[in-house]
Order: C-alpha cells, then structure tokens, then sequence
C-alpha cells in the first residue's frame, strides 16, 4: 500500500486580537501564526477499494475516533476527489491536544497534503486551502507554515517575512481549554465594548505590531501584540497567569499564551536561558519543551516526505 511520513509541526501565535461577531457567527481576528519545531508524525497510506474504509492508530487512544481532524481530512479529500478508497494513518502525538499549539489542525492539513500526492493527479492549491478552511480555522495556515497573518476567523492567511528569533520554551500544564468555551466568554465580557472606534483601534495597533515585527522579528512584539483570549481563560484558570508571569522572570522577551490556551510560550535570547527555563518548569512537574522558530522553506521542507 502506496504510504507516505511526514512531520506535522505545532504553532503558536504571536498574539490574537479579538474583534466583533460576523453575520456567520464567528468572530472576526487579526493574529500571527507561528510554526516551531515541537512536531507530530504523520503517516498516510491508501489504496482503491469498492467503498471507503478509515483506519486511525495513534500512540493516544483516546483519540483514536471518527471526529479526530485527520480521519475527517482525509473523507473530505476522497470526497472531493469522488473517490473510495482504504485509508490507514498514524499518529505519534508529541504536540500536547487541547493545547492551543494546532496540533490536530497540523496532522488535518499533513494527511490532506499527503493524500492529494497519493491520488494521483494532486488537487491545486486554491482547492486544498477550501478543504482546509471546512475542517477549520487554523488548518489552513498549515498549508502555509512559517509565519503568517490570520484574519477572517483565521483561515485567510497571507505569509509574513520569516525574521530571526531565539529559542522558545513551550510550557503544556494539561488543562483542557475549550475554544467554543473561550469565545462565548470573550462575547459576555465584551458586549457593548467592541464599538466601531474600539475596534478601528485595535486593528491599528495590530497593524503597528505588524510594522515592527518587519522592522526587527518577534522581539519587536513584545508589549505590541496581546492575546485577547488570556482575559477570560486566566479569569477562570488564574494558575496560568502565574506560570505566564514566570517566562519574563526567567528571561523571556516575549511570553504569551497560544491561541485559546493552554499553552503558553516564551521567546528567549538564548539557549542557556530557555534550558535553564524548562528545567525550572520541569521541577514543578509541568510539561515544558525548548524548541525553535520554523522558517516557511523549513517547514516546507518538513512536509516532504520522509524515507
């Protein structure tokens, strides 16, 4: 059975502004995503059958289920295609689920990709970013990668110049934060606030965020660049706020949380700082990673597949 591996890296963003609700339901935001090298492996093999059979294996059996993003990938794709087929994929989850880091939204896009090379002829790019942005929000920025501009709901991406920037420590303390829970929140806390003015501001400091980021990379964001999500979740999670505060004390130059959270993450200057950080996360029993900025060519490069 014709199988292809590839990586399936994680993202974070380097902020998230949050703006009104739209006539669809979904709010309006304005972010930049970020992919690093923390990653996922993703395998894909397929061959023609009489009726279309998906099988999952993943080293989490949990998510092992019919709702995981890559099962409904790869039924989108042959569904496109208009074709049946048996299916296998497999899933070595190394980005924390739930976390805010697109892990699942990364191995969607993997077996998409993956998928549209096996069918034979591949479906054009215009094509898999329209499958892409049905699945969801941040799946698209995954046929991207590197660093990108978000806006829409997300799923309208334009890439950004990849700028240089040090480590980044990924701090995971395993709690389940739910997006569709966050959002309904932000809208409660922000009714009546997001008036016209406040929201031409808001996307004017984002656009300002944008400039410096050109002018001299991530570190340029600090203190530009805001989650808007992390007023609600610290609200009910205050913990997180605490570990957030500890990146900064430990030299981080930019620190914020990923997406809708858990997740938060640290840019550092150096290596010896950011191991220092991890240790220090690790003596309190947390899930902290040290990894780096994935530049687009990179990424792209992560998405061919591995012998």
């Amino acid at each position: 059975m014709p199988t292809i591996i590839r990586q399936a890296p994680a993202k974070i963003n380097l902020g998230l502004r949050i703006l009104g609700r739209r006539p669809d339901g979904y709010h309006e935001l304005r972010t930049v995503f970020q992919t690093i090298s923390l990653a996922d492996r993703v395998e894909v093999s397929c061959e023609p059958a009489a009726a279309t059979c998906i099988e999952l294996r993943c080293n989490r059996p949990d998510l092992e289920n019919d709702d995981n993003l890559a099962v409904r990938a790869a039924r989108a794709l042959l569904e496109r295609l208009g074709l049946t087929a048996r299916i296998g994929i497999r899933l070595q989850k190394n980005i924390p689920a739930g976390a805010g880091l697109g892990g699942g939204s990364s191995d969607a896009a993997a077996v998409l990709t993956a998928l549209s090379e096996l069918a034979r002829p591949p479906l054009d790019e215009a094509a898999l970013h329209e499958i892409a942005a049905g699945l969801g929000s941040d799946v698209p920025f995954f046929l991207v990668g590197g660093t990108a501009l978000g806006i829409g709901r997300g799923e309208e991406v334009y890439p950004l110049a990849d700028r240089p920037a040090g480590p980044v420590v990924v701090v995971a303390p395993g709690i389940a934060v739910s997006t569709p829970w966050a959002y309904r929140q932000f809208a409660r806390q922000a009714a009546g606030k997001l008036t016209p003015a406040a929201q031409r501001s808001i996307i004017n400091s984002f656009r300002s965020a944008i400039r410096a980021y050109d002018a001299g990379g991530a570190m340029n964001l600090a203190g530009a660049l805001a989650n808007d999500f992390e007023q609600v979740v610290f609200g009910q999670f205050p913990q997180l706020e605490t570990l957030k505060q500890q990146l900064p004390a430990a030299g981080a130059r930019l620190a914020l949380m990923s997406g809708s959270g858990s997740a938060l993450f640290g840019v550092f200057e150096s290596g010896k700082e950011a191991d220092a950080a991890v240790r220090s996360f690790a003596a309190q029993g947390l899930e902290a990673v040290a990894c780096r900025f994935l530049p687009r060519a990179e990424y792209r490069g992560a998405q061919q597949p591995i012998a």
